[in-house]
């Protein structure tokens, strides 16, 4: 399916020699920068979500976490869980005294658990890279330096995040330049950031958990009642892990395992997998419907049971079972909105980068803060903002995401892959808090269902659900509008548009790369 080119849109791009698609035109520059220069994907993927962490700084950080996955020809795909944990002297109790009930709140300060980005991005380039973590962080470090022109849509997500900004001593050193958020075309610099980016491409990324930029972090936020201690840095270890996938219609879809929510997606997958979805108007209500129905059963399913997984009460192969998606898809009413389990709204935004290089190894890294500068704190001293993937625990006891010590939450950012007959065809991603699952469901069944091409995947109006509220941006057409009313949807445009998605296609038979990036980001694919 090829777009209209009377119409405003982006065409995909198309290369031989290797691809990267971010959402920054300075990130995707540096990733091409560094495959040409002799680096893998995985070196271009660390270096383009370090650059990220400077120049959108609203999104990611070094003060967040990061997951990976790692397709290369003739080897297993490779997964990595770089999210961060509770202290040691986290404790519910110790929570519902202070009169906290269901689940930590976004501006809590024991919403912030340790960050596992750093530690993540040195191990990829160990285990996969060819340049060290004091190359791939060079472009970062001349960012935060030298300044960077601010982009459109971070400059928006910027000024609506200032008022939570003014709130922290150190936020507002760092991120209101002149006492306000910058505007489109500002020169930003962080030289505190920069500093620490040296430290820490000097001295690897124990130089981040076990020195006095830990006890900084520490001492910053112990003030205000987080107990995350100088110990718990030094313990920190990401780790790797086996992924998760799905077939849907022939294309095998790769997750990392929980504490993602990478196992809504397939299990979403699995229950639209019973429907004709083809058959359906790609922008229709009907589809739309479905969708959406499919989406509350397989987030009611996330609520239930995602967690970290040595919590988890049930194991993920029962939870991908087919007969169960069969179940969960036999409560879809066609003609209305059922009475289903409610799933929250979408709480967060971060940064996905997809990769792939000459020899077709290809990487989906995603990196995140979780809401737009996580929890609004910066230390003084680092210039780290810190992020906020706490206030994804429950309070509740009887959960197996309830807080407690040592424990990851149930956490939103999911990198993925498409295999088919054993090798990679794709690495894609959605960003946008809690709703990625659900635009992984929608990316690969534009994909499949309706054989657009991946910047028309991308493109594509979507729709999510917030509460009892459907939300959908305003490229959905009038008659799905009502269509979806005449089902019972209690219809809302959002705000601002559902996230982003960036994707990388390999054409094996033609040997040529395809890559697509969201314009509801400032980003672009490029390839050469």
């Amino acid at each position: 399916m090829s777009r209209d080119f009377h119409l405003p849109g982006r065409s995909p791009v198309f290369a031989r020699e290797g691809m990267a698609a971010t959402s920054h035109p300075l990130a995707s520059l540096a990733a091409i920068e560094t495959l040409r220069a002799g680096g893998n994907a995985a070196d271009a993927a660390v270096t383009a979500v370090a650059l990220l962490s400077v120049i959108e700084p609203q999104m990611t950080g070094i003060g967040g976490d990061c997951f990976c996955l790692v397709a290369k020809p003739g080897s297993p795909v490779w997964g990595y869980n770089g999210s961060g944990r509770s202290g040691a002297a986290m404790s519910l109790d110790a929570l519902l005294a202070e009169g906290l009930t269901g689940s930590i709140p976004l501006e809590s300060i024991h919403a912030i658990t340790i960050p596992g980005a750093v530690d993540a991005w040195e191990t990829i380039l160990k285990v996969h890279g060819r340049f060290g973590l004091d190359r791939a962080l060079s472009p970062a470090i001349r960012a935060a330096e030298d300044g960077y022109a601010i982009l459109p849509r971070i400059a928006l997500d910027w000024s609506l995040a200032a008022g939570r900004l003014r709130k922290d001593k150190g936020a507002t050193l760092h991120y209101l330049p002149g006492g306000e958020p910058p505007a489109a075309g500002d020169i930003v610099r962080l030289p505190a950031l920069a500093a620490t980016l040296k430290r820490i491409a000097k001295n690897g990324s124990r130089e981040f958990y076990d020195t006095d930029i830990a006890q900084d972090i520490v001492d910053t936020i112990a003030s205000r009642g987080n107990t995350l201690a100088a110990a718990d840095f030094a313990a920190y270890r990401g780790e790797d892990v086996i992924p998760i996938s799905s077939n849907y219609r022939g294309l095998d879809i790769v997750e990392l395992p929980p504490n993602g929510q990478g196992l809504a997606a397939l299990v979403l997958l699995n229950i639209l997998e019973g429907f004709d979805m083809a058959a359906l108007d790609p922008v229709g209500a009907e589809r739309a419907h479905i969708a959406l129905e499919a989406g509350r059963l397989a987030y009611a399913v996330r609520d239930t049971h995602i967690a970290d997984p040595a919590f988890m009460r049930m194991a993920t192969p029962r939870l991908l079972d087919r007969g169960f998606a069969a179940d969960l898809a036999g409560m879809i009413d066609r003609t209305r909105r059922s009475d289903l389990p409610q799933a929250p709204g979408p709480r967060g935004d971060t940064t996905l980068v997809t990769i792939v290089d000459r020899d077709r190894n290809a990487v989906s890294i995603i990196n995140s803060l979780f809401v737009p500068f996580g929890s609004a704190v910066a230390t003084e001293k680092t210039g780290i903002m810190l992020h906020n993937r706490g206030m994804s625990f429950v309070l509740d006891p009887k959960h197996p995401n309830c807080t407690g010590p040592r424990k990851r939450p149930m956490h939103t950012i999911i990198p993925a892959l498409a295999m088919r007959d054993g090798r990679c065809e794709m690495a894609f991603g959605v960003m946008g808090g809690s709703y990625q699952a659900m635009g992984h469901a929608q990316f690969v069944s534009n994909l499949v269902d309706y054989g657009m091409d991946v910047q028309a995947a991308i493109d594509a109006p979507r729709y999510f659900f917030e509460g009892t509220k459907t939300m959908i941006e305003r490229g959905l057409p009038q008659s799905a509008i009502d269509g979806l009313k005449s089902r019972g949807h209690d219809v809302m445009v959002r705000p601002l548009p559902l996230g982003g998605g960036q994707a990388v296609r390999i054409d094996w038979e033609r040997g040529i790369l395809i890559g697509g990036s969201d314009a509801r980001k400032d980003g672009c694919a490029l390839g050469y």
